[in-house]
């Protein structure tokens, strides 16, 4: 199986210089610190930390269970954009101190998982290509739209790392 770290890694890059322009925004417009963390698409989704955080968490959780390492474990205490800007960073370090050669038998894991309560097993081309990459991506998009819907001036080629 070819290394999922690129892709992570090149989308997590985009993701950080979002956060960029989210702080030059929350600047420019005198925003409280605390405020865009905590913006929702509608109630009953997650905060834009959360989008974030969850993001990171698929980046590096793919990457390591692919690999067969183990993965790390961040506490979830952002709430500033800066720190969550840090989280980025943090995970693309970590993603990227994996080895290409560690993926050389990935397709013949078994990768387990607990969603909520519910424990979910795939075999590892499955998990990679239909929950941790969709999620990762739902993730980010969510986090992406919730910045667009209140202005902060992103567009496609932002998402895509152009």
């Amino acid at each position: 199986m070819q290394s999922p770290v690129p892709s992570f890694v090149h989308s997590l890059t985009a993701l950080s210089r979002i956060l960029d322009k989210a702080m030059a925004f929350e600047e420019a417009k005198k925003i409280r610190p605390e405020v865009i963390p905590n913006l929702r698409l509608i109630a009953d989704m997650l905060p834009f930390w959360r989008q974030i955080t969850i993001a990171c968490d698929h980046a590096k959780g793919a990457s390591a269970r692919l690999a067969g390492v183990e993965v790390p474990s961040f506490a979830d205490t952002e709430t500033t954009l800066a720190e969550l800007k840090d989280r980025v960073a943090r995970t693309i370090a970590f993603i990227q101190t994996i080895p290409d050669s560690a993926y050389a038998d990935a397709e013949t894991r078994t990768i387990t998982i607990r969603a909520g309560s519910r424990e979910l097993t795939f075999p590892a081309p499955k998990y990679h290509m239909t929950y941790a990459i969709p999620n990762f991506f739902f993730h980010m998009t969510t986090a992406y739209n919730i910045l667009r819907s209140q202005g902060v001036e992103i567009g496609k080629t932002d998402f895509l790392g152009g």
